[in-house]
């Protein structure tokens, strides 16, 4: 277990239990160079505890380089809670929760994530004051994610094709949850071109009325020619079975964890195709996060979100100069982020210690 965290470079894993509400979970801090460690709590009946640690060792990973990407002053972390996410017993469970990330003082603020919702983040909050994604705070997250992802996609363009004006380009959009139809509203407001697919038919419906957008079936999405491709949905949609039928120039999109594996975001460049580093694409609901901590308003929070253009071009300027994936590039610049704020030089003298 220790191999586990060292290899992966978390400071501190804290596994709690309580007795009388069941509760199971794990609170894995990565990094907090940039300020106290900010991530979702994942709620999900994971097969083992093993599958459970790795889990929240490797989403906490995930969120430090978020964080210091998208230059929000917060390092990464993440909790999960083991058991049936489904139950209707909730607020002792999140209340048990709420006291144990309350007992890290503040190293670790939590959020909602897969499996758990705002009025959870309620109970939470009813133990302790670190945790965000609150009822009637920041709100919503996804107009800001969605702003973000397009932004991105402008950028993307201008990467390939060097403007970043989409008016006449063909997108298209896997997922219409709240995220992917506010950016097929973006993406149609700038002239694109839109096809749209979800497992929710009355989804599509409501996209095609809405957008005059092309429909088809889920799995066809992925040979549809287009400019664009831009992933709403789940992970994992850029993979062996996939990328042979990928007939775009651009995958730009709001989902997590795209990439099966590593080499498949080699593999997609050897093919031509220009990819936008999933993390650094969907950094607006942190950025929404962020906001409700800070007490930022919703327009200075989308304005956050817009400088996710400038971000992306980073990454790509890293990518060409080190001639490297797009995916690693993303990875340098949060890590160059990290030690250039942890290379920092104190200048303000400790108090010695008395004993």
């Amino acid at each position: 277990m220790f191999r586990q965290i060292a290899e992966l470079g978390h400071e501190q894993v804290v596994f709690s239990h309580d007795k009388a509400t069941g509760y199971r979970g794990i609170i894995a801090i990565h990094d907090t160079t940039l300020g106290p460690a900010l991530g979702g709590t994942r709620f999900w009946h994971y097969a083992t505890d093993e599958e459970a640690l790795t889990d929240a060792l490797r989403l906490a990973r995930g969120m430090t380089y978020k964080n210091a990407v998208a230059g929000l002053n917060l390092g990464g972390g993440k909790s999960v809670i083991i058991g049936d996410n489904k139950t209707t017993r909730r607020e002792y469970l999140f209340r048990a929760h709420g006291r144990f990330v309350d007992s890290l003082g503040g190293r670790y603020i939590t959020a909602e994530d897969v499996g758990t919702n705002p009025m959870d983040m309620d109970f939470v909050h009813m133990e302790t004051q670190w945790v965000a994604g609150l009822q009637q705070r920041s709100g919503d997250p996804s107009p800001v994610t969605a702003r973000g992802v397009f932004r991105a996609i402008q950028a993307t363009a201008k990467v390939r094709w060097g403007s970043d004006d989409l008016a006449g380009r063909h997108v298209t959009v896997q997922g219409l949850g709240s995220v992917g139809f506010t950016l097929c509203r973006h993406l149609v407001d700038a002239g694109a071109r839109i096809t749209v697919t979800d497992i929710d038919a009355g989804r599509v419906a409501k996209a095609v009325a809405d957008f005059q957008a092309a429909a088809v079936a889920p799995d066809d999405i992925y040979g549809v020619e287009a400019d664009v491709f831009a992933p709403c949905a789940l992970g994992a949609v850029i993979n062996d079975r996939t990328i042979p039928q990928f007939k775009v120039a651009v995958i730009a999109g709001a989902a997590n964890n795209q990439l099966l594996e590593p080499r498949h975001g080699e593999e997609i460049e050897a093919r031509g195709i220009v990819y936008a580093p999933d993390y650094v694409v969907n950094a607006g609901g942190v950025i929404n996060v962020y906001s409700e901590l800070t007490g930022w308003s919703s327009a200075r929070a989308l304005r956050k979100a817009d400088e996710i253009y400038d971000t992306v071009l980073d990454v790509f300027e890293i990518a060409r100069d080190q001639r490297i994936p797009a995916y690693l590039a993303a990875d340098r610049l949060a890590e160059r982020r990290i030690q250039s704020v942890r290379a920092m030089v104190r200048t303000w003298p400790q108090m010695p210690r008395k004993s």
